[in-house]
């Protein structure tokens, strides 16, 4: 495998376990709409497309329903404050991004989070450590488009023969392959081994390290 110089990561499920603080979120909106709450494993299901689609399969009805955009408006301006209570890196990940950083290379995170959430929490857990944080707003499309990660492309300078997208979801499998980049599927996140495969994936990592044996220019060969 190539040496890569820009690594472009998801952020929930990749690099942040966000999913209690997510479900917190969501069944909070749900709750002040008068809606039945959901479970971890539900809300872990409907995570990987951005707040309005989490926020779809969640409610009632989705976007039929009357109350759908109270309860998205509710979600976002919980999660801005709680969107840390319980969320933190998995194990591993700050030593692989100094490391990356200490070998040179570029680090973009991209994600269908709201944008505002998205560089917050890039900016508390991972201070100088990202170049570069893109989550969902208004002008450009989210993932799987290509767009975001386009993007960070072209800010940073980097070719898309030199960058690696990684990703713990079907979602960022698709992106990888629409933006025409290489992509490593973590199985510590949402999705598990056996539906990443399912959904195309072809390299798949266990643990951080192994991110850091990609940044080098001769390593084992990951399965």
């Amino acid at each position: 495998m190539r040496e890569y110089h820009l690594f472009i990561f998801d952020l929930d499920g990749t690099l942040l376990d966000t999913l209690a603080d997510l479900a917190g979120s969501c069944n909070y909106a749900l709750k002040a709409c008068g809606m039945p709450q959901r479970t971890m494993d539900e809300v872990r299901q409907f995570v990987g497309n951005g707040v309005r689609v989490l926020m779809q399969r969640a409610v009632p009805g989705g976007e039929e329903n009357p109350l759908f955009v109270q309860a998205l408006d509710c979600f976002r301006k919980h999660y801005l404050i709680h969107g840390q209570d319980n969320t933190a890196p998995y194990p591993g990940i700050i030593d692989m991004l100094r490391r990356l950083r200490f070998e040179g290379k570029k680090i973009a995170v991209v994600s269908n989070k709201f944008d505002a959430a998205t560089k917050q929490l890039c900016s508390h857990y991972f201070p100088e450590l990202v170049d570069m944080a893109i989550g969902e707003s208004e002008g450009i499309r989210r993932k799987p488009a290509p767009d975001t990660v386009l993007t960070a492309m072209r800010l940073l300078g980097v070719e898309p023969h030199d960058s690696i997208y990684v990703g713990d979801s079907d979602t960022d499998i698709l992106t990888a392959k629409n933006a025409g980049i290489s992509c490593l599927s973590v199985t510590w996140g949402f999705r598990d081994r056996q539906f990443l495969i399912e959904h195309g994936a072809t390299t798949l990592i266990s643990s951080p390290e192994e991110i850091i044996r990609t940044s080098e220019p001769r390593h084992d060969v990951m399965t």
